[in-house]
């Protein structure tokens, strides 16, 4: 806007002293600079103020002395005192009337008809007239301005252009606003201003007298404003203006910025006003103000903005001439001259010594780039690459030649080096356009080459782990295996930004990488050579050598040229710490599959070796010995916890492929099983429990390993059990522990045990002691504690120290379950074994869990070493699950030989080991159920001194007040005893083996087991409820006794679960025994009715509705045997015919009560014939059956 350069604008200070009103500075400018300021100050001195303090008044007297030696002054006077509510009034009017007829019309209220030009009316106009002809005007102005909708127009107004009344329209414009704020806003205004001459200067007149606006205005403008400034001549004047109201007021230039990107709207305006910022803060060494803005737009996170400022800078190259005054010719012209600020131009001796003797003179080497300047260099970079990636710049010849002169500067070895290093090698990859001539790509190469020399003194110099010799070597790898994609996410990776490369554009790198640079042997041996990053961890950011590594196990480069990389993976395994790095758990995959399968099926052997075992266990050397030895290890946490990662992941690799190796004739080496026993795996994933947030996935992919290959270490019980002994109850033992707890020995718990049966103090004040230790604590007295099991069954014991035996064992379970287990199977045989001093290992307790209950018979009745028993039955019996599963993997070659012409051969063989392993699991299962029950069952001496059978429940219906109350009394004591505690684990854990699979409920009740156990395992197992689902198949069995067992079943899960099914499946049985009453001979008859008969009281308990057809299927019983005693008995009629009454006369039944059961029967009740027996036992059916309704139970 040129037609303002002439005039003179509102300067920093004046305005500053306007916004402040600081009169002091006011009183200190000239009378120019004051006549600008003229309305709003008047205003101030006339009208009234809402401030009424003395300071104000004082500065009040000032303004007016300041005011009076001022001529102008007297005109803005009358100007305020005009009728400004008549005057709003008539230009309301002349509104309407314009918008009634029209924006062309020539009507006006506001002026009469103008004899001469608006010029000489105004200048011979008094005061009312001329705010009427300069609001008319402007009026005129914004009423066209809201009718164009948004489209450029140039008014040209001989009001607003003379320069002779510009001060004056000025002081008519800034006193119409002030008075008028409704009919003309400031913002609509502002933008009236600038379809005219002037505009701009006018515009910072009316700011700069209500300076309280500047920041409305500015929004108002940019709102308004295009979004490429630079393609409209109204946006290059909308600019312009924006410009001189920052110029006014530049401490809220970088503010009007903000509005810029936040709306969007003129990007030249944002970097104008940036420029003008660089150029006021003149910083040589930082990064400049520009560099910063720029790169935000590119590299933020907002993709409109970065759109928009691409398109900025499309735009502005698309223009075919670009002249000086363009906002984006004077970015590219300030930003190539801060890169070149930074160049350093003296040669280095070294460098020369390198250049060829042939080489041109006119082949400028640059070297020794300032380490002040290092960081700039960085951002410049970076920039550049933004500018040429994202928004598509186009760098001219003299910016890639300064380009290119930068990236191959050295810098010191500093870790910002590094970084300059590695940001100039990917800008090289990213954009090889900028090397075009031979004599440039010399000079990359030099540079490339001076980077492998370095490297070295670079890393050991800056202290940064992540140079730029791994990137080198990874890139060359990437070039070696044609992964084009994974160098293009390398580049972007590295330098921040997603920008398009396209894979033709690195041929010629490649090229010069895979030929003249790094051949693949180089690589491959140089990548050995390559010392591990010591301590690696997340914290470690950038391209390491572990990235190489990875990236050459998988090209299967190591195989290929046999290079051994195993010591090298086994020593930076060894060099790790938390923060895991994300790299290490891929590296230790690849490994593992390039162990496995071999590089080419025309060479078997080319596969990598294994760590070895002893390599291993030096890993976890010291681990096991409690708490003391910690500080002997020689290796941290996250080593060991990767090393254990390495050997499941191993060992879980070679099962899975166990077939594919099978049929390469290949059988890598497996590591054995005492290796695997030594590895404390519970204790070492424990540990990672509480650095979860530090191992990233580690600890999720050990889980997932640990419950495919050893399931007996993820039980649900343990995790429980673990929480309670690692919450605020532990951290209170802590606070307890003294130093009489922390001196007891293992040896001192050993002389305690020995004297057990003389001093039980002794022993439980060490083993309450023993409690306050943590799990760790307690590794190096499990032996003793284990060894002495078997003294605790011996009579006498007191129950507190078996507790604490029990309390301490299942802590010691949750670091050490395998080898606790073994000692302590090995610990409870019975004594006749012991002195054969057979001991059992791990793999023979997983061939056969069933070791574990061929125990002492003491501990049967020791709920406290039965409640341990029973943990590690359920451990075994998942362990050989696991232990069958990966046998049956391990011998799959068995499979392959016989079969390997007939695809149908194979499969057959695998299903049928399938079914074999599955018959075997199920045949354990099923054993190990059946001896808890018979554990279950009560030996002579527990039985009741009445010899009747042993009963969990109650009596139902016994008569007799005297007999209840030492029945109950008897119960009571059996409540109280070891049996019947024993019973409660046993239930639980039957609970839990049925849950788990319901199958093995129905094997058992298929099999059968003892009768009287019946009221125990309905009442003490809440799944036998599933038990419903297949009775109806037991009862369809050919064999009398499971139909009896079935019909037994029925009548206690009715008792306890009333439920619709059980009504069904009662209804059923009755049935069933209806039929089979009909079909059935004499002495079957007799086998099967006399043990079912009572199940039918149970059943009219239980559903009453089923009265009526159980007191049918009762009077057929006894009519049939009956029948068949009628010709040798004819007495025995008389029962029948009681029967039959009891039916038709109710009433009987009170005196039927008071009678004995068998009265007239007495002669026969003896009698040895079935047929007597069973109608005796109808009779008594029929009697519970009626004491059962009377008595209400």
């Amino acid at each position: 806007m040129t037609d303002c350069s002439a005039l003179q604008f509102v300067n920093p200070y004046a305005f500053e002293a306007m916004q402040k009103v600081d009169v002091v500075r006011l009183a200190a400018l000239s009378d120019p600079e004051l006549r600008l300021l003229l309305p709003c100050l008047v205003r101030m001195a006339l009208c009234a103020p809402a401030d009424q303090s003395q300071s104000w008044a004082q500065d009040k007297k000032l303004i007016l002395r300041l005011l009076s030696g001022v001529e102008a002054v007297n005109s803005i006077v009358a100007l305020l005192s005009v009728d400004f509510h008549a005057l709003e009034q008539d230009a309301n009017k002349e509104q309407q009337l314009r918008h009634k007829l029209g924006g062309g019309s020539g009507e006006s209220i506001l002026v009469s008809q103008l004899q001469h030009g608006l010029t000489l009316e105004f200048e011979h106009s008094d005061s009312p007239r001329r705010l009427r002809l300069v609001l008319s005007e402007l009026l005129a102005i914004m009423n066209k301005v809201a009718e164009s909708n948004g489209e450029l127009f140039f008014k040209s107004s001989e009001l607003f252009e003379s320069p002779v009344y510009l001060e004056e329209a000025a002081d008519v414009l800034c006193i119409l606003q002030a008075e008028l704020p409704s009919l003309l806003p400031i913002v609509e205004v502002a933008e009236s201003l600038l379809h005219m001459k002037n505009g701009a200067w006018f515009l910072c007149l009316l700011v700069a007298n209500v300076p309280d606006s500047f920041n409305e205005v500015c929004r108002g403008l940019i709102k308004n404003g295009e979004r490429q400034d630079e393609e409209s001549f109204g946006g290059r004047r909308r600019t312009e203006a924006l410009r001189h109201l920052c110029k006014m007021n530049p401490s809220q230039a970088l503010r009007v910025r903000g509005m810029v990107v936040e709306e969007c709207h003129l990007p030249g305006l944002g970097v104008a006003l940036t420029l003008d910022h660089t150029k006021d803060e003149s910083s040589e060494d930082g990064v400049s103000d520009l560099v910063c803005f720029v790169s935000g737009l590119l590299l933020g996170t907002n993709a409109k903005v970065r759109t928009w400022f691409g398109t900025f800078i499309r735009n502005g190259q698309q223009r075919k001439r670009e002249t000086v005054s363009s906002v984006l010719w004077q970015m590219r012209r300030q930003l190539l001259l801060e890169l070149m600020g930074i160049l350093p131009t003296v040669r280095s001796m070294r460098i020369t010594e390198e250049v060829d003797a042939d080489m041109e003179p006119n082949v400028s080497v640059y070297s020794g780039l300032k380490e002040e300047h290092v960081v700039k260099a960085s951002a410049l970079l970076r920039l550049y690459c933004a500018l040429m990636g994202i928004a598509g710049l186009k760098p001219t010849s003299e910016e890639a030649e300064q380009l290119l002169q930068l990236m191959t500067s050295r810098p010191p070895a500093t870790p910002a080096g590094v970084r300059f290093v590695s940001l100039s090698f990917c800008m090289l990859l990213a954009f090889s356009t900028l090397v075009s001539t031979p004599e440039q790509e010399q000079l990359m190469v030099m540079w490339l080459s001076w980077m492998i020399k370095e490297e070295a003194y670079f890393e050991s110099t800056s202290g940064v782990s992540a140079s730029f010799g791994e990137m080198l070597l990874l890139v060359a790898m990437y070039f070696h295996s044609n992964q084009l994609s994974a160098i293009i996410d390398l580049v972007c990776s590295t330098l921040g930004m997603k920008i398009v490369i396209k894979p033709s554009s690195l041929s010629r790198m490649k090229t010069i990488f895979t030929q003249e640079i790094f051949t693949e042997q180089v690589v491959t041996a140089h990548a050995v050579r390559v010392a591990v990053t010591s301590n690696l961890s997340a914290n470690i950011t950038g391209f390491l050598p572990i990235h190489c590594i990875y990236q050459l196990l998988r090209s299967r480069s190591f195989t290929k040229h046999k290079v051994s990389i195993k010591d090298w993976i086994y020593r930076q395994l060894c060099e790790t710490t938390t923060p895991l790095h994300p790299q290490l758990l891929p590296l230790i995959d690849v490994y593992i599959n390039s162990v496995l399968t071999p590089a080419s099926k025309s060479n078997p052997e080319a596969t990598n070796q294994p760590i070895t075992e002893e390599e291993i266990l030096n890993v976890f050397q010291g681990l096991t010995g409690g708490e003391n030895a910690r500080l002997s290890q020689r290796y941290g946490i996250t080593a060991q916890l990767l090393v254990l990662y390495y050997v499941l992941s191993y060992e879980e690799a070679i099962l899975a492929s166990s077939k594919t190796l099978a049929a390469m004739q290949r059988k890598p080496k497996s590591y054995s099983s005492a290796l695997m026993d030594q590895i404390p795996i519970k204790y070492l994933i424990r540990q990672a429990q509480g650095l979860q947030q530090e191992l990233g996935g580690l600890h999720s992919a050990l889980l997932r390993l640990l419950a495919t290959n050893y399931p007996h270490l993820c039980i649900v019980d343990d995790w429980i059990c673990e929480e309670h002994i690692a919450g605020t109850d532990a951290l209170l033992r802590r606070m307890l522990l003294t130093n009489t707890a922390k001196n007891h020995s293992p040896k001192q718990l050993q002389e305690a045990f020995s004297a057990l049966q003389g001093n039980h103090t002794q022993v439980l004040q060490i083993l309450e002691h023993l409690t306050l230790l943590s799990a760790g604590e307690l590794i190096p007295y499990a032996e003793a504690l284990t060894s002495n099991m078997n003294r605790l069954l011996y009579f006498g014991i007191p129950r507190r120290i078996l507790q604490t035996v029990n309390r301490l064992w299942m802590t010691l379970n949750t670091v050490m379950p395998r080898r606790l287990w073994v000692m302590t199977v090995n610990a409870l045989q019975p004594s006749g074994k012991m002195v054969r001093q057979q001991k059992y290992t791990q793999r023979d307790l997983m061939i056969d869990p069933l070791i574990v209950l061929r125990c002492d018979q003491r501990v049967h009745r020791c709920p406290s070493l039965m409640d341990i028993t029973l943990h590690m039955l359920n451990g075994y019996l998942l362990a050989s699950k696991a232990y069958l599963s990966a046998h049956l993997k391990e011998t799959a070659e068995q499979d392959i030989r016989p079969s390997q012409n007939t695809m149908m051969g194979l499969e057959a063989t695998d299903v049928t080991r399938e079914e074999l392993k599955n018959a075997l699991l199920a045949a354990q299962d099923s054993a190990a159920v059946q001896i808890l029950l018979e554990i279950c069952l009560p030996v002579e001496e527990e039985r009741p001194p009445g010899g009747g059978s042993y009963r969990l429940l109650k009596s139902i219906g016994v008569p007799g007040t005297g007999k209840k109350q030492l029945e109950e009394e008897e119960e009571e004591d059996s409540l109280l005893c070891n049996l019947r505690e024993v019973q409660c684990l046993i239930c639980c854990h039957l609970h839990q083996m049925f849950i788990a699979d319901p199958n093995i409920a129905k094997l058992v009740h298929f099999q059968g087991y003892p009768c009287e156990l019946l009221a125990l395992t309905v009442a003490g197992i809440p799944s036998m409820h599933i038990c419903l689902d297949f009775i109806p198949e037991l009862i369809a069995q050919p064999e009398l006794e499971k139909q009896i067992f079935a019909i037994q079943l029925l009548s206690y899960l009715c008792i306890q679960y009333a439920l619709p099914k059980s009504l069904s499946v009662a209804r059923l049985a009755i049935n069933v025994m209806g039929t089979l009453l009909t079909v059935l001979t004499q002495a079957k008859r007799f086998t099967f009715f006399m043990p079912t008969l009572p199940c039918l009281v149970s059943f009219c308990q239980a559903f009453p509705p089923l009265y009526e057809d159980i007191v049918s299927l009762l009077i057929q019983i006894g009519q049939v045997c009956a029948s068949d005693v009628a010709t040798a008995t004819r007495d025995f009629d008389p029962i029948i015919t009681r029967l039959q009454q009891l039916k038709e006369k109710p009433s009987e039944w009170a005196r039927l009560l008071k009678e004995p059961v068998c009265k007239t029967g007495a002669g026969e009740s003896g009698s040895l014939d079935p047929n007597v027996q069973l109608c005796h036992s109808v009779e008594s059916t029929f009697v519970d059956i009626i004491n059962m309704s009377v008595g209400g139970v």
